[in-house]
């Protein structure tokens, strides 16, 4: 069920109705919890079960954990809730990946090398980091574990938030799911405003790039370097505003039911610097990957050899994070380098020049995050800087060469989209700003609302796109 879709409208309409006349506290719960295990199963009823044992063993081991006074004993159950979460998220995700990487070892060893029919369950990724979490925090006795296990399933699987995130700290949301939120008018609209916003930003932008995007990466070597310059700043609009634009709708649905969520996005296309672009990028795993990995692995403490050591394993493995595939580790490792590279500059750029660079390094980044294989990646490099590539082709059994050609593609609907994207940036920047969230006390409100309202109705593209972070 996509957030994009009418069934999920009517599915938010009668979910948010029945909540607010709930008032009592557990029937509040009870009532959340069964929408978003409903809102789970739409997908795949099948995954449910992965959900629960998730639940349930975190929720078990977290009370051993703060029970133990022994370092050992404690250690012992938080391995239990790492290799059960890390265990199920491993197979699911990886394990043809590591199978095919291992492959001449297994065969040479006698050993059968065929990779298995495995269903990714969607947001294992997510909630696993969610409830390794609060088991983490609660073994550093950083957080004291709830005694209410309804409370405890609704944190893990509330539907905003359960299958693209933003990742919810338990010591963020627990609390709030443990008394019955007010009433607030302004609350209520600002939510429905987000996700209104969210809404504008996946179906009008996003989805409208998409176009151009998935054209030039399935044959970059036919267009002119421009067309494949303009695709590559496409994706990187249509990664940005398909997932702030999920971020947003999910905030946007957790304001409407009374809750708050954390900011997962800050215009991250603004940075002047790698670091402040993972300040502002997907917010919430970035500071996840920080406080669960990078600090553990000794973080900025030691020599600048031992820095740049934890800064490789943590964006690598972030990079690993997004999905089983080389290209996503070639990711990773593009960003560690770049982040150990601005720790050991020793020189200054005016401000301009480094938005510039860091823009760059994002761009190209973005290359090898979209790409179907490494070799794919480098035929746009290469079309990037302008060079010609020659693809053979197959035709009827043969092997053949063809010279590409230089299309030069500019389709109206996402070329607007790109322009949409830095009008949206620029405004962003000045005291538009305010009025971009459409205050409920300003005339021009409700006009604006009906148009927005208007124009996904009438521009949205043809066909079923689903949320770009479905995939990890």
């Amino acid at each position: 069920m996509n957030f994009t879709q009418l069934e999920f409208l009517i599915f938010l309409a009668v979910v948010v109705a029945v909540t607010w006349c709930l008032r009592q506290r557990n029937a509040r719960n009870v009532w959340l919890l069964v929408a978003s295990y409903y809102f789970y199963a739409y997908w795949d009823f099948r995954f449910c079960g992965l959900l629960l044992l998730s639940t349930i063993v975190d929720f078990a081991v977290a009370q051993q954990i703060h029970r133990s006074h022994e370092a050992t004993v404690r250690r012992s159950w938080l391995w239990v809730s790492l290799a059960v979460n890390l265990g199920m998220l491993g197979f699911f995700k990886y394990f043809n990946f590591f199978l095919d990487t291992a492959k001449p070892l297994v065969e040479a060893v006698g050993l059968n090398a065929s990779t298995l029919p495995i269903v990714l369950p969607v947001g294992i990724s997510f909630f696993t980091f969610q409830t390794l979490s609060y088991t983490i925090d609660v073994y550093r006795r950083k957080l004291t574990p709830t005694s209410r296990f309804l409370d405890f399933a609704l944190y893990v699987a509330f539907f905003p938030q359960l299958v693209a995130g933003p990742i919810v700290r338990a010591v963020h949301l627990l609390p709030q799911l443990s008394t019955v939120p007010r009433w607030r008018t302004l609350r209520f609209y600002n939510g429905f405003q987000q996700l209104l916003r969210g809404a504008v930003k996946k179906v009008l932008i996003a989805d409208h790039l998409a176009a151009l995007v998935d054209g030039v990466f399935a044959g970059p070597e036919l267009y002119s370097s421009l067309t494949v310059w303009l695709a590559v700043i496409g994706y990187a609009g249509q990664i940005y505003y398909d997932f702030s634009g999920y971020s947003d709708m999910a905030i946007g649905i957790a304001k409407m039911l009374g809750y708050r969520f954390p900011v997962n996005f800050r215009h991250p296309y603004w940075s002047v610097s790698i670091g402040e672009f993972w300040h502002r990028w997907h917010i919430t795993l970035s500071t996840w990957l920080r406080d669960y990995l990078f600090i553990p692995l000794g973080g900025s403490r030691g020599s600048q050899l031992q820095i740049a050591r934890n800064l490789m394993l943590t964006m690598t493995l972030g990079g690993l994070w997004h999905g089983a595939a080389m290209t996503f580790v070639l990711w990773g490792i593009w960003h560690g380098l770049a982040l150990i590279a601005s720790r050991v500059r020793t020189f200054r750029f005016p401000r301009f020049t480094n938005w510039l660079i860091t823009m760059g390094i994002v761009l190209f980044g973005w290359v090898l995050f979209r790409a179907e294989t490494a070799a794919d990646a480098w035929v746009i490099y290469q079309r990037l800087i302008g060079l010609k590539v020659e693809v053979p082709l197959t035709a009827d059994g043969s092997l053949i060469w063809q010279q590409p050609g230089s299309i030069l593609w500019l389709p109206p609907l996402p070329l607007l989209a790109i322009a949409c994207m830095f009008t949206e940036h620029l405004a962003w920047r000045t005291q538009f700003r305010r009025w971009m969230r459409l205050p409920m006390d300003h005339w021009f409100s409700p006009v604006a609302t009906s148009i927005l309202l208007w124009a996904l109705l009438l521009y949205a593209p043809r066909g079923f796109r689903p949320f770009v972070y479905f995939q990890f």
